[in-house]
């Protein structure tokens, strides 16, 4: 941000004689940051790539559709919309989704790190075991618009390289073949429990009468129309919620 002072009038004794040089010109009108090339995700296992798209309905088999964590992104995007809104409903289910996905993440870590020093133990022993990576691995384009999504993303890349590692242990004899779906059923079972609830409340924040919610709604001084958005939000969704 650029100020302006107020300079009083020199008076002849204070006026400097040394030569005034022109104001240098502006710099270039720079664009928008962008990106150079589109960010993409390699994964390697048929676990992670479900995980990520998910599975759509048929009506016909009657198999109803799971969400993965392309659609849990786009879910977040539209409700950090609201949030910009100073929705607070918005905000509570993000800071509760975010804090429920860094758990996880951890959770995975946790078992990322045992793996690891499995493999470890073995190589000092003179054994040096390779991960299992795909031949093929599907390289998936991106275009995040949203924090959130790039969170989603690396959870994914995580879970593909949990379950890489336990399937590597699982074919070369360190581990049983239940306890290997055990070990990724668990992370997975979290996975997909979280992608699924900001969806119900995604469809009730972008009803039409909801979208111009916000904090004001709930002040003394809020208008009819902000009170009634206020008396629908409470009888959603309760009260907004201190924590």
């Amino acid at each position: 941000m650029t100020t302006t002072d107020s300079i009083a009038s020199p008076t002849p004794s204070t006026v400097s004689k040394t030569p005034v040089l022109p104001t240098a010109p502006g710099g270039p009108t720079l664009g928008q940051l962008a990106d150079d090339t589109p960010d993409v995700m390699t994964l390697h296992t048929q676990d992670a790539f479900r995980m990520f798209t998910g599975r759509a309905a048929d009506a016909q088999t009657q198999v109803f559709a799971i969400p993965g964590g392309r659609r849990f992104a786009a879910v977040l995007k539209s409700i950090w919309y609201l949030s910009a809104n100073d929705n607070p409903y918005a905000d509570w289910i993000l800071i509760r989704v975010y804090q429920t996905l860094i758990a996880i993440r951890a959770q995975m870590a946790q078992a990322i790190r045992s793996r690891e020093a499995e493999f470890e133990a073995l190589r000092r022993k003179g054994l040096n075991l390779s991960v299992l990576r795909s031949r093929s691995p599907a390289t998936v384009e991106l275009g995040f618009r949203s924090p959130y999504g790039y969170a989603t993303a690396e959870a994914i890349v995580e879970f593909d390289y949990h379950v890489r590692m336990v399937k590597t242990l699982v074919l070369k004899d360190r581990l049983s073949d239940e306890d290997g779906r055990a070990a990724i059923r668990e992370i997975g079972r979290g996975l997909r429990a979280l992608f699924l609830e900001p969806i119900r409340w995604e469809r009730l924040l972008l009803r039409e009468e909801m979208l111009l919610l916000s904090r004001r709604d709930f002040l003394p001084s809020a208008d009819e129309v902000g009170r009634e958005r206020m008396h629908i939000a409470v009888t959603l969704f309760g009260e907004v919620p201190r924590a």
